[in-house]
């Protein structure tokens, strides 16, 4: 039995907003005034939030002392919380869609996208990650995936251990369209419920610059599946607090985490978890 004593909640704070196209100077000033009044211990932003979901790579990429990450190093620094969300980050000559975890110390982490979107020809522009990596904040282990990476269930397994989980939260941070937004609701769900665990989806609003419409649909998910801040169609910063407590009690009472089928990726896998 885990001693629920020790659980501390998060205050998780989602900022769903409508990037102006390609202008990362107009979207850094933008979000900051979004969050200029926001306490959480974890602010999570969309996608390619500083330029929109662009394959205009070559031009706008970033590397990693860019001007993005010390914008998002100074403002987890200031608001002393966790700030992620995703950017284009160009490294040895190739680009990345990464999402970028910092934290009020000055110390960051990263995640590369793993599954890329054909349909949008970002497999001809951005190199495919590798490795899933998971972040900690004020004792929670959060797993933060990118838009895409959403349809793959076996990406986002919550392996068990004999007395835990690998992860309490997972995230995904998107620009999806609205054309598929029931395919984002459903499946944020099926993630929450099969991985037992909360989930965040975190998703741009408006239309991009290729003429994509988004609805935004940002939510928060508990790990019974029930919505805990409903859908949202405009620009706006959700709030929640996650109680690991809660989330404890649950997985005590309804351990079907104890019969989940165990299986490894296969050796010939460009992937790894």
């Amino acid at each position: 039995m885990q001693d629920l004593s020790l659980a501390q909640d998060l205050t998780l704070a989602v900022v769903q907003f409508d990037p102006i196209w390609e202008d990362c100077n107009a979207n850094l000033k933008k979000l900051e005034g979004m969050i200029s009044d926001v306490e959480a211990d974890l602010i999570i932003l969309p996608e390619m939030f500083s330029t929109g979901f662009t394959m205009n790579a070559a031009e706008l990429a970033e590397e990693m002392n860019g001007k993005t990450i010390e914008w998002m190093l100074s403002i987890a620094e200031k608001k002393h919380c966790s700030l992620a969300g995703s950017i284009i980050i160009e490294e040895e000559g190739k680009y990345y869609n990464r999402l970028i975890w910092t934290n009020p110390f000055g110390i960051y982490k990263t995640y590369d996208k793993a599954h890329l979107f054909r349909m949008g020809k970002e497999n001809l522009v951005y190199e495919k990650g590798t490795e899933r990596n998971l972040m900690l904040c004020k004792g929670w282990s959060i797993c933060p995936l990118i838009c895409y990476d959403l349809r793959f269930p076996v990406w986002s397994r919550n392996f068990s251990f004999p007395q835990n989980h690998e992860y309490d939260l997972l995230v995904y941070v998107a620009s999806w369209p609205q054309k598929r937004s029931e395919h984002w609701k459903q499946l944020l769900k099926a993630r929450a419920i099969e991985n037992q665990c909360y989930v965040a989806g975190v998703n741009r609003v408006g239309i991009d610059g290729k003429g994509t419409q988004h609805s935004g649909d940002s939510c928060i998910i508990d790990f019974n599946g029930k919505l805990l801040i409903s859908y949202e169609e405009k620009e706006s910063v959700l709030i929640a607090t996650l109680s690991k407590a809660q989330l404890n009690t649950y997985r005590e009472k309804f351990p079907a985490w104890m019969d989940a089928d165990a299986f490894n990726l296969t050796k010939n896998s460009p992937i790894k978890i």
